[in-house]
């Protein structure tokens, strides 16, 4: 279990963290999501062991990471700008790897050639973007991490590069219990793999939750009602954002989608129809509603 427990961070008078707390369960897929300067990459270097907490714990199994080279070695990251040596090839970067992992695995590396079919031997810095993160992926998965931390990771692949992946990830999470926190800005493709979402905003997680949790607790209604005779609907319902087409009005209410529904039968609507909402717009109405949504701007 990777933990986090209210965790302060400042730079240089900036506070990057704030009292930031997160869960993340051994053997699920765990999405991180916020606007960007939330913090997240913040917490992922706590959680890999580049930065000391002010204050707080950051914990891997239970034990602190920081200066931790037996929490450490079970921990395998893939950051955005994926670092490696500036002559290296994906063949002397393998060789460090194996040297630094002891559960790197060197039957995976020779099978992964199938999937990753690179040139071993050419320079890194000389590969695309999508070729660099390619590599990452061949030489990450093969250290057989027991906690996988990636930082919008599939960033830069193409389609089929990215399901690929995907379902590599996928399966180390259903055969060998491997611990996946995703930080990632495509919430479509969070939503198809994450067991547990953290939302972030400016250095504190407003909520966690399982994904199954989150979408049953907030729900999407559109309503028709007779011309002139929309209610004001009461402040206990929780409405969080209210938008109408003509008679056809939309409500993001916060609660069950049987409860919510049986309050609205009351004010008679000549239609009523709960719909299902995507991580996506959940993560927009978390963090503010209408202070988050696209702006139509005249120019």
């Amino acid at each position: 279990m990777i933990e986090v427990k209210n965790v302060i961070k400042t730079f240089d008078g900036f506070t990057a963290l704030d009292g930031a707390s997160i869960t993340a369960p051994d053997g699920g897929v765990y999405g991180l999501v916020g606007p960007n300067g939330a913090g997240k990459s913040t917490v992922i270097r706590h959680i890999t062991g580049i930065y000391r907490p002010d204050s707080g714990e950051v914990l891997v199994e239970g034990r602190p990471v920081y200066e931790n080279p037996e929490k450490k070695a079970l921990v395998a990251a893939i950051a955005d700008d994926w670092y490696y040596f500036p002559s290296a090839t994906i063949a002397d970067m393998m060789r460090f790897y194996r040297g630094f992992y002891p559960s790197f695995d060197t039957n995976r590396y020779e099978r992964f050639r199938e999937v990753f079919t690179m040139p071993e031997k050419s320079p890194i810095r000389r590969m695309s973007k999508g070729m660099q993160k390619q590599a990452a992926f061949w030489l990450t998965m093969c250290c057989r991490p027991r906690y996988l931390i990636l930082d919008e990771p599939v960033d830069g692949l193409d389609p089929v590069m990215r399901r690929q992946v995907w379902s590599l990830m996928m399966a180390d999470v259903s055969e060998y219990g491997t611990t996946v926190l995703v930080s990632s800005h495509n919430l479509r493709e969070l939503e198809d793999v994450c067991d547990h979402v953290g939302i972030m905003n400016r250095g504190k997680v407003l909520l966690e939750r399982s994904l199954s949790d989150l979408q049953e607790n907030i729900v999407k209604l559109q309503a028709v009602w007779k011309p002139g005779e929309a209610p004001v609907l009461p402040r206990e319902l929780e409405v969080l954002h209210t938008s109408h087409v003509g008679r056809v009005y939309t409500y993001i209410v916060r609660g069950t989608a049987a409860a919510i529904t049986d309050r609205m039968k009351q004010y008679s609507p000549l239609m009523l129809e709960a719909l299902p909402l995507s991580l996506e717009e959940i993560f927009i109405y978390e963090l503010g509603g209408e202070q988050y949504a696209v702006k139509e701007i005249l120019l």
